[in-house]
C-alpha cells in the first residue's frame, strides 16, 4: 500500500480522505481550537465590545391591561416603573450594608453601601459595563470585609450583583445569561487564588444567580415569542386581506363578463347589420362598420381570454343571467324565509340603470342582508333604494340583535367586497354601528346620464331578417 499523499490547495491540507483547515501561514487549526475561538468571539461580541456604550433603559409600555385601569395622569408616568425599581434596589443595597455592620463606623458602612449601589444605578445607562464594575466592586470590598457564608460577596454586594445580573440579562440576548453565570463561577473559584487567606464559597451565588437568570431568560424568551406571534399574525392578516381583495375583484370580473360580453356582441352584430339598413351605402361607411365589428370581436376575444386567466379551476359559468334590481323582491323573500324581517322602500323615479350598476347594487344589498342574518339574529332590517338625478342610493340598516350571537362561520370580509364594488364604480360608501346598537351600510353610486337616441337612428327601418343577425352568428360573436 502506498503512503498517503499530502496536497495543499487554497489553505486546506488533504491527507487521503481527511481534511483540516489551515491558516494563511500553513498552521493547522484543530476543531477544538476553532470551537474555542468561536466561543471567545461570542464573548467579545456580548460582553467586551462596546461594554460601556451608552444604552439608556427605555420606558415601559403603558398599554397593558392593568395599566389601563390607572388614571391618565398616573398612566403617563408609569413608563418609568423599571427605573423606579432599579432605584429601589440601589436603596436596598445601601440598607443591607448598614445592617451588616461588624463594628465598622457608620461613615465607612455608608461609603461601602454607596459603592456597592453604583453598579446597580449604572444599569440604567450602561448595563454591560455595570456588570464589570460589579465584579470590581465585589473584589475590592471582599478584601476589607469579614469572612461569611457567601464570601467573596458580602450581603450588600450579593444583592447588588444579583440585581445587576438580572437587568443585564433582561436587556440582552439569552446566551448573555450563560456568559454571566459562567464568569460568576470562574470569579468565585479564582478568588482563593488571588486572596489566599480566604476560602471562597461560591455555591450560594451559583444557585441564586442561576435561579434569577433562568427566570429572566424564560420571561425574555416568552415575550420574544409573543412579539413574533403578533408580528406573524399582522403579516397573516395583511396577506389575508390582500388575498380576499384579489378574490373579490376576480368575482366582480366574472360577474361583469356577461354584461360586457353582451354589449360587445350587440356592437358587433349592429355594426354588421348597419349597412343593410341604408340603401346604397358609401364604400367608406361599409369599411368603417367592418372595422367596428372587427374591433368589437377582437375586444370580446381578449375579454374572454383575460377572464380565463382569473377564473379558478373549479369555476362554473352561471346558467342564468346576472341578477339586477328587478330581482330584489325575490332576494327579500328568500331572506324572510331565513328568519330576517326586512322591509323595502323605493324612492324616486324607477328607471333602468347600466347593467354593471344594477348587478353591483344587487350584490351589495345581498351581502348587507347576509351580514344582518349572521351578526344580528332576530333583528329587523330595512332596505332603501333611492333613484336620484345623479345616480343610485342604497341604504341597508338593521337593529340590534334580539337573540344570542353565535360565532360567524363566514370569512368576515363582506365589507371589503362591498367597498371594492363601490370603488370600481367611483361611488361612496359608509358602514358602521348606529346609535341604537344596530348596523348601517350606506352607498351612493353615480350614474352618468346618457343622451337619447337620435331620431334618424330610430327611424332607420329594421330588416325583417339578416344573415348577420342570425342566432348562430350572435353566439359566435
Amino acid at each position: 500500500m502506498s503512503p498517503p499523499v499530502a496536497t495543499r490547495t487554497a489553505g486546506v491540507r488533504t491527507y487521503g480522505s481527511h481534511m483540516s483547515e489551515t491558516t494563511t501561514g500553513g498552521t493547522a487549526r484543530t476543531p477544538e481550537l476553532r470551537m474555542a475561538s468561536g466561543l471567545f468571539e461570542t464573548l467579545r461580541q456580548d460582553l467586551i465590545s462596546g461594554a460601556f456604550a451608552y444604552r439608556p433603559l427605555p420606558q415601559m409600555r403603558v398599554d397593558g391591561p392593568l395599566l389601563r385601569l390607572l388614571p391618565a395622569g398616573v398612566r403617563a408616568k408609569a413608563g418609568y416603573l423599571p427605573h423606579a425599581v432599579v432605584g429601589v434596589m440601589a436603596v436596598l443595597v445601601v440598607l443591607v450594608t448598614n445592617a451588616d455592620s461588624h463594628g465598622m463606623p457608620q461613615a465607612v458602612l455608608l461609603f461601602m453601601g454607596l459603592l456597592a449601589a453604583v453598579p446597580v444605578l449604572m444599569t440604567l445607562v450602561r448595563p454591560v459595563g455595570a456588570f464589570w464594575v460589579a465584579l470590581a466592586v465585589t473584589t475590592g470590598l471582599s478584601l476589607v470585609q469579614n469572612r461569611d457564608l457567601t464570601w467573596p460577596w458580602s450581603p450588600a454586594t450579593f444583592t447588588a450583583y444579583l440585581a445587576v445580573m438580572a437587568v443585564v440579562a433582561m436587556r440582552s440576548r439569552p446566551r448573555v445569561a450563560c456568559w454571566l453565570w459562567a464568569i460568576t463561577l470562574v470569579f468565585g473559584a479564582a478568588m482563593p487564588v488571588l486572596v489566599s487567606s480566604y476560602e471562597s464559597n461560591v455555591a450560594p451565588m451559583a444557585f441564586a444567580s442561576a435561579l434569577v437568570l433562568l427566570t429572566v431568560t424564560v420571561g425574555n424568551t416568552r415575550r420574544q415569542a409573543e412579539r413574533e406571534v403578533v408580528a406573524q399574525q399582522q403579516v397573516t392578516a395583511v396577506e389575508r386581506d390582500r388575498r380576499t381583495l384579489l378574490e373579490e375583484r376576480t368575482t366582480i370580473a366574472r360577474e361583469l363578463h356577461d354584461v360586457v360580453a353582451h354589449h360587445m356582441s350587440v356592437v358587433a352584430i349592429q355594426a354588421e347589420a348597419a349597412p343593410y339598413r341604408v340603401k346604397n351605402p358609401p364604400a367608406e361607411l361599409e369599411a368603417a362598420f367592418v372595422t367596428i365589428r372587427e374591433n368589437a370581436v377582437a375586444a370580446l376575444t381578449e375579454l374572454r381570454r383575460v377572464l380565463g386567466v382569473v377564473r379558478s379551476a373549479d369555476y362554473e359559468a352561471p346558467d342564468a343571467p346576472q341578477p339586477t334590481l328587478a330581482s330584489l323582491d325575490r332576494l327579500l323573500a328568500n331572506v324572510r324565509e331565513a328568519g330576517l324581517s326586512v322591509e323595502k322602500t323605493v324612492t324616486g323615479a324607477v328607471r333602468e340603470l347600466p347593467q354593471g350598476v344594477e348587478l353591483s347594487a344587487y350584490r351589495i344589498i345581498q351581502e348587507a342582508l347576509s351580514n344582518s342574518l349572521r351578526h344580528a339574529p332576530g333583528a329587523a332590517a330595512g332596505v332603501e333604494v333611492s333613484y336620484v338625478l345623479g345616480g343610485l342610493g342604497i341604504r341597508v340598516v338593521n337593529g340590534p340583535p334580539t337573540e344570542k350571537v353565535l360565532p360567524s362561520p363566514g370569512a368576515g370580509h363582506g365589507i371589503t367586497g362591498m367597498r371594492e364594488r363601490v370603488a370600481m364604480l367611483e361611488g361612496e360608501m359608509t358602514a358602521g354601528e348606529t346609535a341604537a346598537g344596530g348596523y348601517e351600510v350606506a352607498v351612493f353610486i353615480p350614474v352618468r346620464r346618457t343622451s337619447e337616441p337620435s331620431a334618424s337612428a330610430s327611424a332607420l327601418p329594421s330588416p325583417p331578417s339578416s344573415p348577420s343577425a342570425s342566432p348562430a352568428q350572435e353566439r359566435s360573436a
